[in-house]
């Protein structure tokens, strides 16, 4: 490895590769810095699935326009105005663009997938998923002459009046050494995987969380940054938190642990009680709200309880339902009181008006005279056997992270920007993201600053 490069990028996923291969395009020397061996690279990124990018008519992949303007009314609502407005409504229509970019760098998209997810006309499929999209992206980079070094732990960043002048790392075999670049671009993600920190917000609670994505976005390039004068945003509590199968591993357990069962059905805690609307809007919308619902039940667990005549409705996870045929039967498996379920359903079962049940559109099939309601989507559990699925919260990642501006410059407590320090992906997806989450958000947001990043640490570095 050159000991000097123009551009240094710490991370291995989405918004570390569009940073690279932008920095390099621009001309720049580039070293990316992956924390992880090789085969784990690519952060949360290998799990994922989609983009929502910004368009004005129907494509080959997409069934029709979204305007920048729907766009930027989804996020408002996801996140109740709690966003930066300049640097949503610069990335929505940076995200324009980013549908043609991604596929110069190589990567393919395939036809959008129908039913539950709603996102046929809005969000971008990957074809092969997340990973083959980042084999395209390391390909590209690669090719064009990019440095990556894989196992590559940061120890420490070497910054000075709000500019970085060198980075320290440890490497399992190589050992230690210290790299001198122009510009830094930090896509290290989040800090999902560290439970002692999320412990500090939640408390013994995260002790029940499971990490959806990589156990290697521990935040340790977000809290050098955050110690040496870099301005944080964002509310530590909030994070991108879906309900996904208590059955799940403790990290990793990826897109096929998560459930799309919700709107079909109820929800119920470990009391057998229902604490939320499971039919408040449609579900890509809807369904990053249930990590932190989950949350805040007793002993952060919770069941999804349906019937049999919705089994094919919904995308199947890597788990099976947990089945009885009566609902006292059911009850038994799941270890919860067979009286209080019971009495749950059968006032659910009471309180459901008829309508017409369409999942792709705010139906009129809702209840009445329950608390809470189900205001969509309402339909009695009454055929047996009965099915439920155990939920615990699973942390995507998390919105704590770096303020930026425009240019993806980090901006210092001083609220003067960073000399030559740029950011991009999970670890200022904050500065978007205040709260809440709309499908295909995250990686929208990797790629657009990502790109914005690596073109501008190498003008710097150029300058």
């Amino acid at each position: 490895m050159s000991s000097k490069y123009d551009v240094l990028v710490i991370g291995g996923g989405n918004a570390a590769l569009c940073a690279a291969i932008s920095a390099r395009r621009g001309g720049a020397s580039v070293l990316v810095l992956e924390g992880a061996p090789k085969f784990y690279r690519g952060g949360n990124t290998r799990h994922t699935r989609n983009m929502r990018c910004a368009h004005d008519a129907a494509t080959e992949i997409l069934t029709g326009p979204y305007t920048e303007d729907e766009f930027w009314e989804d996020l408002l609502r996801v996140t109740g105005g709690q966003t930066d407005e300049v640097l949503a409504r610069h990335m929505i229509r940076e995200s324009k663009d980013i549908l043609n970019w991604i596929v110069e760098q190589g990567v393919r998209w395939q036809p959008s997938l129908g039913g539950t997810l709603s996102l046929g006309r809005t969000n971008s499929f990957f074809l092969g998923g997340g990973r083959a999209m980042l084999n395209a992206l390391y390909l590209t980079a690669e090719r064009l002459g990019v440095d990556v070094e894989y196992d590559a732990e940061v120890t420490d960043l070497v910054i000075e009046d709000g500019m970085f002048l060198a980075a320290r790392l440890k490497r399992p075999i190589k050992g230690e050494t210290e790299i001198r670049a122009t510009s830094l671009v930090a896509a290290a993600g989040g800090f999902e995987a560290n439970i002692e920190w999320l412990k500090q917000y939640w408390g013994e609670a995260a002790d029940n969380f499971l990490i959806r994505g990589t156990p290697y976005n521990r935040g340790s390039i977000l809290k050098m940054l955050l110690d040496k004068g870099v301005q944080e945003v964002g509310d530590p509590t909030q994070c991108h938190a879906v309900a996904i199968d208590a059955r799940a591993p403790k990290f990793d357990g990826g897109i096929i642990t998560r459930h799309d069962s919700v709107v079909f059905g109820i929800v119920v805690n470990k009391h057998a009680q229902r604490f939320y609307d499971e039919g408040e809007d449609i579900w890509p919308k809807r369904y990053a709200i249930w990590g932190r619902l989950v949350a805040a039940q007793p002993d952060q667990i919770a069941y999804i309880i349906f019937d049999s005549t919705v089994v094919t409705s919904f995308m199947p996870t890597l788990f099976p339902p947990i089945a009885g045929q009566t609902i006292a039967e059911l009850a038994g498996k799941l270890e919860l009181d067979p009286v209080a379920l019971e009495k749950t359903i059968s006032e659910f079962n009471a309180a459901v008006l008829s309508g017409t049940f369409d999942h792709t559109i705010l139906d009129d099939c809702r209840t009445e005279g329950i608390t809470p309601p189900k205001t969509h989507w309402a339909r009695k559990i009454e055929t047996p056997p009965y099915l439920a699925y155990p939920v615990r919260p699973g942390i995507t990642f998390t919105y704590l992270g770096t303020r930026v501006n425009k240019e993806a410059r980090m901006l210092m407590k001083d609220g003067k920007p960073s000399a030559n320090m740029f950011a991009a992906g999970e670890i200022m997806a904050g500065n978007v993201l205040g709260k809440g989450y709309a499908a295909g958000m995250g990686m929208t947001i990797g790629s657009v600053f990502g790109r914005i990043a690596g073109r501008e640490a190498a003008k710097h570095a150029r300058n």
